[in-house]
């Protein structure tokens, strides 16, 4: 195994280092500026970006001092643009003010947005060399190919922010990554690890996104929920660290202390463990190749009382043997997988399907494309993704509509 030649290059490190939040008013986001806010002088605020929450995003942009900010609704431009008046911070919105932030010339660019949005933005500044801090796991799931390559002909790397792979990333030994036998990813199990499937079938929203241990958006919640988000980490763990997915194990570990591990070949395993707080990951990588301090709170050992791991189970969560199916069948399975699951993970916050549907649309939008032609072919580009993710979603939406 080779670990990926985009996570081995340093980063410049030093004061006034000018970075760029994508989805900076999201969980992460949050999570990114408080850390920012917390060293004044430090870095230097490219671009913030949000949904469209507009009123957290020129907050942030007022505080930090950003040059632009982008609101990805364009019905939210005016009032973002009004905000900012007097500021000398420019505005922008929609799909090109996303990738003009990606294009915009930051050091660091944390890249949290939520879903298959993500993406242009993303590589947009992977193709000018930024150093990437990659939060957003439909990234890597659709177009892990092509986001690697933009990347090494950028000359820039990548920084794993997810708390499982950037476990992995702390764990590696580089001068022995040839005796990595195993990487194992940890799953807290969700808010229904111990639920039965009817019970399950009557799970609510609400219910859903209550996870036991982690603050997440709704649809990251909902996918922790159905164990997709594990699926989609197995999947990201196979374009960061190049190791194929036999070599990928999941194990479900209800405290989220130990957040993955790193197994040699001599049977030593090396964990990465702390708190349940994104700012310890981000910080990782925000400071790389450094530390900087952080509020996380520090483990008690002598409070732990057990932690504890368990096998997960796929016949009450399918979703991660359907995420493991399309690593397996390659091409331009991972788009399909991605895109049904996002409109299915939608229509299940609006009540309009139940929680099981998630995963049996998934496998039915699946298991539909499957048979049609260039489903095995290696998609080369963004606009190969595109199609394919287009053409995915209308099928999970036709599906939706049909089970209301």
């Amino acid at each position: 195994m080779e670990l990926s030649m985009e996570l081995t290059r340093p980063v410049a490190s030093g004061d006034g280092r000018r970075v760029t939040v994508l989805g900076s008013t999201g969980s992460v986001g949050c999570n990114t500026i408080d850390l920012i806010a917390s060293t004044p002088g430090r870095f230097a605020v490219e671009v913030l970006t949000a949904h469209r929450n507009v009123d957290l995003l020129a907050k942030q942009a007022r505080q930090l001092g950003a040059r632009l900010a982008v609101v990805a609704d364009t019905s939210c431009y005016a009032a973002l643009k009004e905000a900012l008046a007097g500021t000398g911070i420019e505005a922008a919105a929609g799909e090109s003010g996303l990738i003009e932030a990606g294009e915009r010339p930051a050091d660091w660019v944390m890249a949290a947005i939520v879903g298959f949005a993500g993406l242009p933005p993303t590589l947009a500044a992977a193709r000018r060399g930024a150093a990437i801090a990659l939060a957003n796991k439909e990234a890597l799931v659709c177009a892990g190919d092509v986001l690697l390559q933009a990347v090494r002909e950028g000359g820039g790397r990548l920084l794993p922010v997810d708390s499982e792979h950037n476990a992995i990333f702390q764990c590696l030994d580089e001068a022995n990554r040839d005796s990595v036998d195993r990487l194992i990813l940890t799953a807290s199990g969700g808010p229904f690890r111990t639920w039965t499937l009817e019970q399950m079938g009557h799970a609510t929203p609400a219910q859903a996104v209550a996870h036991p241990n982690w603050d997440m958006g709704a649809k990251i919640s909902v996918d922790s929920a159905t164990m997709m988000n594990k699926g989609l980490e197995l999947i990201e763990a196979h374009h960061l660290f190049d190791m194929p997915d036999e070599r990928i194990d999941v194990v479900v570990h209800p405290q989220s202390v130990i957040h993955s591990m790193v197994e040699y070949a001599d049977g030593s395993v090396v964990a990465q463990m702390g708190d349940q707080d994104m700012r310890v990951p981000i910080a990782h990588t925000l400071a790389w190749p450094r530390r900087m301090k952080t509020r996380a709170a520090r483990l008690d050992f002598a409070k732990l009382s057990a932690l504890t791991f368990e096998p997960p189970d796929l016949e009450r969560f399918p979703a991660l043997r359907l995420a493991r199916e399309a690593l397996q069948l390659g091409g331009y399975f991972p788009i399909i997988l991605n895109a049904a699951n996002e409109i299915a993970v939608e229509s299940y916050l609006k009540s309009q399907i139940r929680f099981l549907d998630i995963a049996r649309i998934v496998q039915d939008v699946m298991e539909r494309m499957g048979g049609r032609a260039r489903t095995n072919a290696v998609p080369s580009s963004f606009a190969d993704i595109q199609a394919v993710d287009t053409q995915a979603r209308a099928e999970a939406q036709s599906m939706c509509a049909r089970d209301r």
